[in-house]
């Protein structure tokens, strides 16, 4: 036994360390509460700095129009400054997804996806490619241009009668030979 593959025994007790991981749970529950309760404030705390409480009772119609056209003044300012956040949010995300693919090209570690063996027959194909204007089949066998057995033996036959090719050449060795080569040939012309 090799000791340093060995594990070292911990110095701490299990039902320690049980007791431990719980006071650090309790822990991370109170401050989730604190952050919680911080935040309802600053909300709280934002809206009453933004908007003070409207006192309605007592304006005649002219100072509650006017008043209408503040909130809608405000409004329209608030909608703005959403309206550019949402905006840059979505920049700024367009950009990540840009810089994490540069990231993955210079990496070299993208792994292109295995695709998949499809069997499409051409109507099917053609159906996908022109949608419903594809009318009739296509049957691509019936433009192959059809070979007849007799052909295929006729061209056997030629070339089993060249024969040999040593009595090809003494044949036609000599004068007499390019004589014969000579007549054969003026004839056919």
């Amino acid at each position: 036994m090799n000791p340093k593959w060995d594990k070292p025994k911990s110095k701490i007790s299990a039902s320690r360390k049980l007791s431990l991981k719980m006071l650090l749970l309790t822990r991370a529950c109170e401050d989730l509460e604190k952050e919680k309760l911080e935040r309802e404030e600053e909300k709280v705390r934002y809206l009453g700095e933004k908007l003070p409480p409207l006192q309605l009772s007592g304006l005649s119609l002219d100072e509650l129009q006017k008043l209408c056209k503040q909130l809608h003044e405000k409004i329209d300012v608030v909608d703005e400054e959403r309206y550019d956040c949402e905006h840059k949010v979505v920049k700024h995300n367009k950009d990540i997804h840009e810089l994490k693919l540069k990231v993955q090209d210079l990496g070299g570690k993208f792994k292109k996806p295995a695709l998949r063996k499809v069997r499409v027959s051409a109507d099917e194909m053609m159906r996908a490619l022109l949608g419903s204007k594809h009318k009739g089949s296509m049957d691509l066998r019936a433009n192959l241009k059809s070979v007849k057995k007799e052909d295929v033996k006729q061209d056997k036959v030629l070339t089993s009668e060249v024969g040999d090719w040593r009595k090809n050449v003494e044949a036609m060795s000599g004068m007499e030979g390019r004589k014969k080569m000579f007549d054969t040939g003026g004839g056919a012309q």
